[in-house]
């Protein structure tokens, strides 16, 4: 199971930075003669198009580098420069070369064709998706999404309709993190912990645990109650999530981060205001998404009536799934927010 997780490790570093960044600095390019490069195992299910291969030849100035397995000298990505070059009568090409499994050189290949050139098609990012599954099925179904141009909802619908795939206990996720896919594991071996160790602080719970600190906290919380370490309902589920959130931030207030107490609205105002978020593209992509979820109590509370009965059960999917997406944000933020006061701390010391 290791050796899985760790392999899933490395795929996704490989491909990590490639979504939205076809500008990355590139390594180990230099120019090798086409005569010595070979057609790879490309995802496109119906080969190169002729077109295409016809506009890149009429292009102006050197085509940007392809990526090629070194030891098979196979493409993995750019086969339309390859023979656009041929037609244009290059004798060589620019290449980056590439170090890896056939499975993961695949992966790559999907990753670059998804961020850049001629896109893949619905087709053919299905496809590659279940193969995927089949070669990395220890990586997330985020992760796979990412790479193959579609949602983590489709991937987990085309992993459930695949035969054969290996059923693992953890998954690895778009940053090179390893995550359990039965949560409640994590939570029944933090209980144990604080049994044995009662006085034990929430992080050394945490690190031996597998869990997040926030985690840890809401399974102490549980356990002076009475109850479960976890919700045991599914009407539940959004109640321990939420605990969860709102521990990550009050570990976080006092500390580099303040706990926030006026209403949605005044807060969205005042980071309306920061110059480091209204000044970089990011930061007024956060502040777009803020607006579009920082609504108050009552105007929510209209918008409940106007949903039709044979939308709700739809609507209700979407709802949790972004609730869970932003709860999963503010966990890692407020994480990283520990993390960096801590390393404060000890540089003031």
């Amino acid at each position: 199971m290791s050796e899985v997780l760790r392999s899933g490790r490395e795929a996704a570093s490989a491909t990590t930075g490639m979504a939205g960044n076809d500008q990355a600095p590139l390594r180990n390019v230099v120019a090798v003669p086409l005569a010595l490069l070979r057609p790879g195992d490309s995802p496109r299910l119906q080969g190169e198009d002729e077109a295409h291969i016809a506009w890149l030849a009429e292009t102006a100035g050197p085509l940007p580098p392809i990526v090629v397995e070194r030891h098979s000298m196979q493409v993995i990505d750019g086969m339309h420069r390859l023979r656009a070059a041929s037609l244009k009568g290059q004798e060589t090409i620019n290449v980056e070369f590439f170090d890896g499994s056939p499975a993961d050189a695949f992966l790559r290949a999907v990753a670059a064709n998804v961020t850049h050139g001629l896109p893949l098609s619905q087709a053919d990012r299905r496809a590659a998706a279940a193969r995927i599954i089949a070669s990395h099925p220890q990586l997330s179904d985020r992760a796979i999404g990412e790479s193959s141009g579609l949602s983590a909802r489709t991937v987990a619908s085309i992993r459930s309709s695949t035969g054969g795939v290996p059923q693992l206990n953890a998954r690895v996720g778009r940053d090179g993190r390893v995550r359990p896919l039965d949560r409640m594991a994590g939570r029944r071996r933090a209980a144990e912990l604080l049994a044995g160790r009662p006085r034990a602080s929430l992080r050394e719970v945490a690190k031996a645990a597998g869990v997040s600190p926030a985690t840890a906290g809401d399974v102490r919380r549980r356990l002076e109650r009475g109850e479960e370490p976890g919700p045991t309902q599914a009407g539940q589920a959004g109640t321990g999530a939420a605990d969860e959130a709102s521990e990550a931030a009050r570990q976080s207030a006092g500390r580099s981060v303040r706990m926030v107490a006026s209403s949605p609205a005044s807060a969205l105002q005042k980071l309306l205001r920061d110059p480091s978020l209204r000044y970089s593209e990011q930061g007024r992509r956060l502040l777009r998404l803020l607006q579009h979820n920082a609504a108050g109590s009552a105007e929510w509370a209209g918008v409940v009536a106007v949903v039709p009965p044979h939308c709700a059960v739809t609507v209700v999917q979407l709802a949790r799934e972004c609730a869970q997406t932003w709860q999963s944000f503010a966990q890692e933020l407020g994480e990283r927010a520990q993390t960096t006061d801590c390393h404060h701390s000890r540089r003031a010391n």
